[in-house]
């Protein structure tokens, strides 16, 4: 690679699921990886130097075991870094809303930190890509009964006692028609988790603004694929579900079914990573990366019961979560306009190559109720 080009990539967050797959992909090319990386038993399991994302990238990288807000455990390699892909974070939108200080310390010192260091010394940095969330957008975009467009509050705790799921209008209590969510639309957040990551957002944007570094913000949707974490019972509705169909445990379907997200495979995810990285553009820009579709709960779940070719048992209760939001799937304009990027896996391939993967996995039973005991003694899961 020539003078003045992107060489030395530091990839906060680089053994996780996404980080790891990112890892693998820019090892075809003749990039040097730092990877910084805490290995979190919820994510890489009671023994994570044998999780098997740690395994995928062990002794391809060089890699330093720290969280995030330890900075003093990488500080050389912030000095010599062409780009930051960062990855670090605690994620889960129900787990954040108790959890509160520890999302806080990570996901916003830990950026603050590496942004700090950034203005008070010198450095090679060209590049600073940043992990965002559909969260920031709360409900997202929708059209009124005028045809006007509407970004919805978080739905109202009356209205889903009474099953009542759908986002409403304040003025005609008339239901809402989801539209695509594009990067112009209202910034709501439901969740602190949301909060964070809109946090980094700004951040990032405006300090390297300051600095004249480039940086990029990726709106991930619902990322899924091979090498996700099965043994996290706090995020990943695909990962949950494949443990419960899998150990054939009864599985309950919250609200009713219906609710959807924008369900984008691991691969699209680390393709707009890349293109990110190598593309020429300067300055700063937030983009979406979806599939650009919305699947339902319910949807999710036939597909990966058909796909292991298991009858599980199921119910629809009409428990709900606070902070989940009812729909969203994103505009995908801006990052093919910008970037020309567009999303290469529909959901029945993905899932398909997902459950291959899964079938190949040792599956141990998460302790999925577990985690909803502890929401609901926070008063944050209702049955």
């Amino acid at each position: 690679m020539g003078e003045g080009k992107i060489r030395n990539i530091l990839i906060t967050g680089g053994a996780g699921f996404i980080g790891s797959s990112l890892c693998l992909a820019l090892l075809k090319s003749d990039y040097n990886i730092i990877v910084i990386d805490n290995l979190s038993k919820q994510v890489h399991g009671k023994q994570p130097e044998k999780s098997q994302l740690y395994q995928r990238i062990k002794n391809k990288v060089k890699f330093i075991n720290s969280c995030v807000t330890k900075i003093d455990n990488y500080i050389s390699y912030l000095k010599s870094a062409d780009a930051i892909i960062h990855l670090a974070a605690e994620t889960g939108t129900g787990q954040s809303m108790y959890e509160i200080n520890k999302y806080s310390d990570v996901n916003i010192s830990g950026t603050s930190k590496i942004l700090d260091y950034l203005v008070n010394n010198k450095h090679n940095l060209k590049k600073f890509i940043v992990a965002s969330s559909r969260s920031i957008y709360g409900e997202g975009k929708y059209i009124d009964a005028n045809n006007k467009f509407v970004f919805p509050d978080a739905r109202l705790e009356a209205d889903l006692e009474n099953n009542f799921f759908e986002c409403k209008s304040d003025l005609s209590n008339s239901v809402l028609k989801l539209v695509a969510t594009s990067e112009d639309c209202l910034i709501k957040p439901s969740s602190v988790y949301g909060l964070t990551k809109y946090f980094q957002e700004q951040i990032v944007k405006t300090v390297c603004n300051s600095v004249s570094i480039p940086s990029i913000a990726l709106r991930f949707q619902n990322v899924y694929g091979p090498g996700q974490s099965l043994s996290n019972p706090y995020t990943g509705i695909l990962s949950i579900f494949s443990n419960l169909i899998l150990n054939k445990s009864r599985i309950n379907i919250f609200e009713d079914g219906k609710q959807s997200r924008d369900f984008v495979y691991i691969n699209d995810v680390v393709d707009s990573i890349i293109i990110s990285l190598e593309s020429d553009l300067s300055g700063h820009y937030s983009f979406n990366v979806g599939s650009g579709e919305a699947t339902t709960v319910l949807q999710i779940f036939k597909l990966l019961s058909s796909s292991y070719s298991i009858d599980c048992d199921y119910y629809i209760s009409g428990n709900y979560r606070l902070g989940d939001i009812r729909h969203n799937f994103a505009d995908l304009s801006l990052i093919k306009q910008k970037l020309n990027f567009s999303p290469k896996w529909k959901i029945n391939e993905g899932i398909f190559q997902f459950c291959e993967w899964v079938k190949d996995q040792k599956i141990s039973k998460i302790d999925y109720e577990g985690s909803l005991n502890e929401m609901k003694s926070k008063n944050l899961f209702k049955q």
